[in-house]
């Protein structure tokens, strides 16, 4: 039986930059944040972490500087995910050498790759590392959906360790389950449905809105792991509007602008990235003063 890389509530962790490098000091700050407030993984190098703006050797040197930051405390799982199967594989083996306890793979973008595509990638770097992989599915990003009987034939892998959904399905979510074996891990990659795939045997979480309420996620996905359904649904409808505020543009925008605004030094954007509309902005700050998080 395999073992899930983690249980609860992982954060896909801001990458603070400054001046065009990464602030390696803003970075343990977050990281910080995010211990003290019970966070259960850190996800480094994904989506929310801006990993397509950054180089080779930023990637590298950013998974490192959290494994040894972390020192062990949580695991550190590492975004190494590309279109490129080679690309992907170099940077898989990389984030392993680099003390990574797991990789996040999502599917290779743009190319658009077939199911049997997505086997023979996903197979290709999960035979040449010995962390386990967690799979991707951001079909939102990538124009590639991973269907549940790939989840299926991949989850005989011993090195694949489950998947982070955010394909918004919730009836693929209930085939993948049915379809897969018990130790083939299921995350919710969308915090708004945190609690109805942790019903429906996921195991957590890999979280936007855990950059700004660590608390909060690890609370909510503790709930839903001791089966109490009715608090976890209350908290969940209860950060529903910090959730969509923090989604009221392209992630990372919106989270990267709350820190910020939190005192918390996020640091730039990269482009493509840029700043939100001021009337986003504003509905940021009026989110995060409700919660509390900002003074009115």
């Amino acid at each position: 039986m395999k073992e899930s890389i983690f249980t609860g509530s992982g954060v896909a962790i801001v990458t603070p930059f400054n001046r065009e490098a990464v602030d390696l000091r803003a970075l343990g700050r977050l990281l910080d944040f995010q211990l003290a407030g019970g966070t259960d993984a850190i996800i480094v190098c994904g989506t929310t972490g801006e990993a397509a703006t950054m180089t080779y050797r930023e990637r590298m040197r950013t998974i490192e500087y959290c494994v040894e930051h972390v020192d062990g405390r949580v695991p550190v799982i590492a975004g190494s995910g590309s279109n490129s199967t080679e690309s992907a594989l170099a940077l898989s083996r990389d984030a392993e050498r680099a003390g990574a306890d797991g990789l996040l793979l999502v599917t290779p973008y743009y190319n658009k790759a077939s199911q049997a595509g997505l086997i023979h990638h996903f197979g290709v770097i999960a035979d040449a590392v010995t962390v386990p992989l967690i799979l991707y599915n951001v079909p939102s990003r990538t124009g590639v959906t991973i269907a549940p009987e790939t989840y299926a034939a991949l989850a005989k892998h011993p090195n694949i360790n489950g998947v982070k959904e955010a394909g918004g399905d919730l009836g693929a979510v209930q085939r993948t389950r049915n379809l897969c074996p018990a130790d083939f891990s299921i995350w919710s990659g969308n915090d708004d449905q945190t609690v109805p795939i942790c019903a429906l045997g996921g195991v957590g979480v890999i979280s936007v809105a855990a950059n700004v309420v660590p608390d909060k996620m690890h609370e909510l996905v503790t709930l839903c792991l001791d089966n109490d359904f009715a608090a976890a649904g209350k908290l969940q409808l209860e950060l529903k509007e910090l959730c969509d505020a923090l989604f009221c543009e392209v992630n990372p925008i919106p989270v990267k602008t709350a820190l910020n605004l939190m005192g918390m030094e996020a640091g730039d954007l990269r482009l493509p990235l840029c700043e939100p509309s001021p009337a986003n902005r504003d509905r940021i700050r009026r989110a995060l003063v409700q919660y509390g998080l900002l003074d009115a």
